[in-house]
Formats: C-alpha cells, structure tokens, sequence
C-alpha cells in the first residue's frame, strides 16, 4: 500500500514537473505581441541594458537637459542592493551618469523627480520586506543634479508620495497612498520639504499609486490604482479610479472606474487640454491566472487617454514582462518617455520578468499623432 502511494506520489510530482517546465518553456520562446499602433509616430531605443534588473524610472526638464532616475536592483523585489543612479541628457539618445544614491542598507524604489525653487528634489520610497512593503518616503535635495543632501524623511510620516504637480499660483501638489495601502490623499507644500494633507481621494478597495494632472478648467483629475486584494493571483474587480476636485480641491468626486487596465506605474501628463497616461496594461483579463494584476499574466507598458468617464487605450510601447513605471518630457510636438521593460522580443509573465534583466527604454512620440489617435478613440467607453 505503501510502495503504491510512493508511485502515485511519484507520478503526480513527475507531472507537475513536466507540466511546469513546459509553461516555462512555452514563456520562454513565446514572441511579443505588443501592439504599437502604426498610426502613432514613435522611435525607441536602449538607454540602459547592462543585464541587471534596471527598473521604476522617472524623468525631468531641468536647465535645458533632460534629467532620468532609475534603481538598479538584482531583481523588482525588494534587495539592500538596490541604488538609485540619475542620468543627464541634452537629447534622450547620449545619457552620462552624473549620481548614485542608496539608502543605507535598505530598499529603495519608485523615484521621482520634481523642481522646486529652482532645486532639484527627489523623492523615493524606503522598505526593508522581500515582498516589497514601502512604509516612507524620503527626498534629497540637489543645486546641480550632481551632488545630493543625505535622505531625509517627508512629513507627514507614512505617505508614499508619486508626482508632484505645480499649480499657477505656485503651490506644489502631490498625490499618495497610505503605506498599509487602501488610502490615497492630496497634499500641498510650498518648498517641498514638509506637506499637509488637503483631503481624502479614496478610501479602501486597497488603493495605492494615485497621481494627478491639472485639467484645463484649473480641475484636478486623478487616477488611482485599486487591487482590492492583495493576491498573487490578482482581483477580478481590480480597477483604475478616476476623480476630479475643484479648487481648493478638498473634495473628490469619483468619476469612474475603469477595467480597461488596473493601471500600475501611472504618469499622467497634458497636451493640447487633453489628459493622456503612460503606465501598465494587462492584455489578458477573466480566470484565476489572467485577473486584473496577476502575477502569472503578460503586461505592457501603454499609452491612455484620461477621460472623466474612463481610460481609452491609445496603443502599447514596445514592452513585455515586468515594466512600466514611465518619465515623462513634454517638449513642443514630442514628448519623450522613459520606462523599463523585460525583453521586448519575448513575452513573458509578469513573475517571470521580475527575475530577469530589465532594460530602461526611452520612447520619442508624436505628439501629433497621439492627439489623432485620441480623437479617433474618445467617446462613449466600452469595456
């Protein structure tokens, strides 16, 4: 009896085995299938590919040149290894690393970069878990992108911050989420060193990365992703909330919520008084392995137009894998983006491509072009 529950056992471990490497193997040799709308006029290329796992960027204007931060890690989890490296470019194709910034022993991620006061100011998020836990945000301070103030905490204490955001009469506004997630707020600042809340955008459904775009009307719009749990396997109610605020934005008015994408990594930017995104897509959706955010599912980095009444997908960046977490440089007809990507020849899924090399890719667009594809897409949306 013994001996044939060993066999069966066997046979069962043997199976799995087998049907295990033949799932990785078909990730393996699957080829992308991105799909970059042949409308929409875009170069792209390598800005950093030296097989770490280079990943969560972020991009600025500043003094004429282009300002780019990433972290290099061994991996997306979390690793005392991680470094911030920040780069400087005149044209988005020749970059020069100028600074290398870590945090003591600890994990850093999720850069931003924001000019303040005619300094340049960046923001990251400080965690110590393996399964990636941000539990503050910290900024340093630089007159010359080169050399950087020690880190120091943002007050209030446990608010993962995103981008911040001036308004006309040169207040400074960011969005973020509760480091226990299931919150995101609006704060303001005059110098970017402390903040006070000026409300609540959402509460529960496991809300974190929320950002913000002026609208033209002086409006706030904001997105804000909801994974209403935190399963490996995703939600199927996992979602995208849109709001708006009027000034002095204390209060919000969820607008909608959209299942185009649960929409991770997002920056918001505007053209023309059009509110447009970069960030994640997930082009699978329905069973336990394809449900919004699912580790086991492919991913894209995309571009979406931001309508009160929903998220309308533009088309995809070459992309695959782990990715998105975009820059984003406006500068007249183009607007230069920045993001990380698995390789773009594959398409593997999401867990895969945590583990893997990652590339910092930068994309020039059209601006044009995407302002044609918008109005060619907007209206009533179907999901």
């Amino acid at each position: 009896m013994f001996k044939r529950f060993l066999k069966w056992t066997g046979i069962v471990l043997a199976t799995l085995i087998v049907l295990a490497a033949i799932l990785v193997g078909t990730a393996l040799l699957r080829p992308n299938r991105a799909e970059v709308n042949p409308a929409l006029k875009l170069e792209t290329w390598d800005a950093v590919n030296d097989g770490n796992h280079n990943a969560f960027t972020n991009m600025i204007k500043w003094n004429g040149a282009l300002y780019l931060v990433y972290v290099s890690s061994p991996y997306h989890f979390g690793s005392s290894d991680s470094r911030l490296y920040l780069m400087r470019s005149k044209d988005g194709h020749q970059w020069e690393k100028i600074a290398r910034l870590v945090a003591a022993g600890k994990d850093i991620r999720d850069p931003k970069l924001a000019v303040i006061d005619g300094k340049l100011f960046l923001y990251a998020l400080i965690n110590v878990a393996f399964t990636v836990k941000p539990y503050q945000t910290v900024y340093a301070v630089s007159k010359d992108g080169k050399t950087w103030t020690p880190f120091a905490d943002v007050e209030p204490s446990g608010w993962l911050f995103w981008s911040p955001q001036q308004a006309k009469d040169g207040t400074y506004y960011v969005a973020a989420y509760w480091h226990e997630h299931g919150k995101s707020a609006l704060l303001k600042s005059t110098h970017g060193r402390k903040w006070e809340i000026v409300s609540i955008i959402h509460d529960g459904d496991r809300n974190d990365e929320t950002d913000i775009e002026f609208l033209p009307d002086g409006r706030l719009i904001s997105t804000a992703r909801l994974e209403v749990s935190d399963s490996y396997f995703g939600n199927p109610k996992g979602s995208t909330l849109i709001s708006v605020s009027n000034p002095p934005f204390d209060k919000w008015t969820p607008t909608a919520r959209s299942t185009v994408t649960r929409l991770d990594g997002p920056n918001l930017f505007r053209y023309n008084g059009r509110v447009y995104a970069v960030g994640r897509y997930q082009p699978d959706h329905g069973g336990p392995f394809t449900w919004q955010g699912s580790l086991f599912a492919r991913k894209r980095t995309s571009l979406f137009l931001v309508e009160e009444d929903g998220l309308t997908r533009l088309s995809d960046l070459p992309s695959a894998g782990d990715t998105s977490y975009a820059g984003v440089g406006v500068e007249g007809y183009q607007v230069i983006i920045s993001y990380y990507t698995s390789n773009i020849r594959k398409d593997y899924p999401w867990i895969l491509g945590m583990m893997l090399p990652t590339a910092v890719r930068i994309a020039k667009v059209d601006l044009p072009s995407l302002e044609a594809l918008a109005k060619a897409k907007s209206g009533p949306k179907v999901e």
